[in-house]
């Protein structure tokens, strides 16, 4: 008997995870460009995590610019752990990095609006 409800409760899982069951929560929100812009005039702190090269070629005003491979040392610039944060990229993939390291970091307020071209406004330069 113990051994059938152990086959059942394999058999759930496995199927689950065949069906494409998230196997963890991801570390941010995925928002758009207007749901950003609000929560940015709202007070969170927009981080840009291109180079130093693509922030300059232009960014959403107010960002500061931590390329994704120095978030985690450099997590402070942002702010204390209960700080709104909103991240972007190019493509999305460098934002979404950041994303865990912030989340590993203990940053629970994080969103990601993926690419800097989701911005619904003029970029500062």
């Amino acid at each position: 008997m113990k051994n059938q409800i152990a086959l059942m409760v394999v058999g759930i899982a496995v199927s689950l995870f065949a069906a494409g069951a998230p196997a963890a929560a991801e570390a941010a929100a995925a928002i758009d460009g207007a749901t950003a812009k609000a929560l940015a005039a709202g007070g969170a702190r927009v981080v840009d995590v291109r180079t130093p090269e693509e922030f300059a070629s232009g960014h959403v005003p107010g960002a500061i610019n931590i390329p994704y491979d120095q978030i985690a040392r450099r997590a402070s610039e942002i702010g204390p752990p209960s700080t709104q944060v909103l991240l972007y990229c190019r493509t999305g993939r460098r934002s979404g990095i950041a994303a865990d390291a912030l989340d590993r970091a203990g940053y629970k307020k994080v969103f990601d609006f993926r690419t800097v071209t989701a911005w619904p406004g003029e970029l500062a330069k």
